[in-house]
């Protein structure tokens, strides 16, 4: 008898989630503009997925990583050429989603064109856009006689050039494609209600002779290709370095990674691949995908609307908290009772104001705060900054090690530190993922009083308009003085704190979620209500979903709302018949972490930074915390249910990883704009 499968790959589940935003791109009912976005989204995470977890595979199954088995090395490989299968698949399907939208576009005046396609007058202004905006930020290496091939940047997209000369040599040539500093996307001169844009390559090709023809050759071609290189945090045992010099030496050194990948266009001329391959070492354990005259897809997410708002969801304005003024004291109101805020339904500005006021308050004497990741132009940072110049002691656990983050934050770290802010960078073996923010206020009486929020999500003004996100504001000092605890830890990393409510990793929070899901199961056994309602964004750790399985054989029921990689198989009879789990793709990035254990009226309501991973409850710095306020706690609640209940943006899990929608009776609900409705409600009834 075949042994039954108890968890679903860890890859393939993150491959099936990157399916669900193709199904978005791919949805008829999404607005044609928001589906090319999709597609932007799609190619943005398969390039990170290359860049991390594909990497790490292909390190396993080229013996590079100590301790792996001969079996866990030809696991590797199979591996390997299922992702690359599954891969092409994908990559296939999102061209052909594509060409359906642009084709589309037109019908409403938005014309992408390229350079055969211009008209005289056309041609004129992309020769001189050429001219005046793309030629003096030009990088064109020829390759023939190069000893090394050049050093091309990961996920930056590059013409391949073939000349062919009247003596039959053939000489190649590369040339960057300056998306970075001028954008992909030219919008040409319209004519009357039509819209014409043509892609930067291809105001390069329309322009070769320019650069080329000093070459004299019969016939050119160009065809676009693109490297995604290893971005695997190789640890710098050394300790003599700081943090900081080990992620410097690896910014350095991460534009010459071991490609993982290569895609180009399968029109490129047989030879042009094999002397490019050849000469950038490209081999048998890469991931080669064939791809059309279009590559960096993701750069759709940056598609010019062109005034276009009937071809972009509604916009939802966001809406004020309830009974939580911008206009008077944040830190008042919060001391009255706690607030929650659920971005980006919620206005962001709260937070902002929270941190501006602590500036200014000449009673405020300390600001610590967890920063992740922050936006470009960080409001967050300006307020610290702001802090500081006021004479606060103000402190900053930076994680310099936040992927893809890490030059910015290296930044903003260089300007905490001009402005007297004390920095502290964590482990040199842990990240701290944790959202956590205290403030130290003296009161009339000379004592102090914290104030302070915790998260779900990076302090950022920019993704919190397209993250949803939950933020808890508390004057609970018993909280409070736990969090002021964990920023203790980072200053004395050799004793460990005991907390009375946050759950905190990698110290206890294991421990206390196995804790809360044993009382559900205590309660099942006796022929009690139970229930366990969960949502997060990764479900991969085997310890946790071994646990559930055990709730679910006791009888409790469980429910998941799980947006990314889920290894838990659910509906399984002896195993899981007792657990549903969802996943929700839409317009927002479904972010927060919620965890309701108890069934209603009973609830324990959880909130913060951690999903079930081991990483988050092992090797990371995360904070949970209970949510003791009634309204609050309400809030949680409800907006799960309201989740719970979508059948329109609502896939199912289940072992064949195939994303159904889930379809149920009675009236449509498309949770994201129901939750909206819900706190606009809120707001009516006051």
């Amino acid at each position: 008898m075949a042994r039954k499968q108890k968890y679903i790959n860890r890859e393939i589940s993150w491959l099936s989630f990157n399916e669900r935003v193709l199904q978005e791109a791919s949805d008829t009912k999404v607005p044609l503009l928001e589906r090319l976005r999709f597609v932007g989204i799609f190619s943005n995470n398969m390039d990170e997925f290359f860049k991390v977890r594909y990497a790490k595979i292909q390190r396993i199954s080229q013996g590079k990583i100590p301790g792996k088995s001969r079996h866990e090395i030809r696991e590797a490989k199979r591996l390997l050429k299922q992702i690359t299968e599954i891969a092409i698949a994908q990559q296939e399907k999102m061209r052909r989603v594509r060409r359906k939208i642009i084709e589309k576009l037109r019908d409403h005046g938005i014309f992408i064109i390229n350079e055969k396609e211009l008209t005289a007058a056309q041609g004129d202004f992309v020769h001189n856009y050429f001219l005046e905006k793309v030629s003096p930020r030009l990088f064109t290496v020829i390759l023939n006689d190069l000893p090394e091939f050049p050093i091309i940047k990961d996920s930056s997209v590059y013409l391949a050039v073939k000349m062919h000369r009247p003596d039959g040599e053939n000489i190649y040539g590369l040339v960057e494609i300056p998306s970075d500093d001028l954008g992909r996307f030219v919008v040409l001169p319209g004519r009357g209600d039509r819209h014409y844009i043509m892609l930067l390559e291809d105001v390069i090709r329309y322009n070769l002779d320019e650069i080329f023809n000093l070459f004299e050759y019969e016939n050119i071609e160009a065809h676009i290709i693109k490297i995604s290189r290893d971005a695997q945090f190789d640890e710098d045992t050394d300790n003599t370095k700081s943090i900081l010099e080990k992620v410097e030496f690896y910014l350095r050194q991460r534009q010459k990674g071991e490609p993982v990948r290569l895609i180009y266009d399968r029109d490129i001329a047989d030879d042009t691949l094999a002397f490019l391959m050849r000469k950038m070492g490209i081999d048998e354990y890469d991931s080669l995908i064939p791809g059309g005259r279009i590559h960096n897809h993701r750069d759709f997410m940056d598609f010019p609307d062109l005034g276009k708002r009937e071809l972009l969801y509604e916009q939802l304005d966001p809406l004020p908290i309830r009974d939580f003024s911008l206009r008077g004291s944040i830190l008042k109101q919060i001391q009255e009772k706690d607030r929650l805020l659920y971005a980006p339904y919620h206005n962001y500005k709260y937070v902002i104001k929270f941190l501006r006021e602590a500036a200014l308050d000449p009673r405020v004497k300390n600001i610590k705060i967890t920063i992740y990741r922050l936006a470009k132009n960080s409001q967050i940072a300006n307020s610290l900054i702001n802090a500081a110049k006021n004479g606060k002691n103000v402190t900053v656990q930076i994680e310099l090690r936040a992927r893809f983050d890490e030059a910015r934050n290296i930044q903003y770290a260089e300007m905490f530190k001009q402005e007297g802010i004390h920095l502290v960078f964590g482990f040199p073996d842990m990240k701290v993922h944790s959202k956590i923010c205290i403030i130290d206020r003296e009161d009339e009486e000379g004592n102090i009083r914290h104030y302070g929020f915790i998260s779900t999500g990076n302090f950022n003004e920019k993704t919190a308009k397209i993250y949803t996100d939950y933020t808890l504001f508390t004057a609970n000092q018993e909280v409070l003085r736990d969090v002021s605890r964990v920023f203790d830890f980072f200053d004395r990393p050799y004793r460990i704190p005991k907390y009375k409510h946050i759950l905190v990793s990698p110290h206890y929070m294991r421990r206390r979620f196995n804790s809360l899901v044993n009382e559900q199961i205590k309660l099942a056994k006796q022929g009690k209500p139970s229930l366990i309602r969960l949502k997060m964004n990764s479900l991969s750790d085997t310890r946790m979903i071994d646990k559930l399985y055990v709730a679910s054989q006791s009888g409790v029921p469980v429910r998941l709302i799980v947006r990314g990689i889920n290894r838990l198989i659910p509906g399984v009879k002896g195993m899981s018949e007792n657990i549903e789990a969802i996943s929700i793709v839409d317009k927002y990035l479904e972010h927060p972490r919620a965890f309701i254990f108890g069934p209603p009226g009973k609830e324990k309501v959880f909130m913060g930074s951690a999903d079930w991973m081991p990483r988050n409850l092992d090797r990371r710095v995360e904070v949970v915390t209970p949510v003791y306020d009634a309204q609050a706690k309400r809030e949680i609640i409800d907006t799960f249910e309201i989740s719970w209940a979508d059948n329109q943006k609502a896939r199912i899990f289940n072992a064949a990883q195939d994303n159904q929608y889930r379809r149920t009776k009675g009236k449509p609900v498309r949770s994201q704009f129901a939750i909206y409705a819900y706190y606009k409600n809120q707001l009516e009834k006051k």
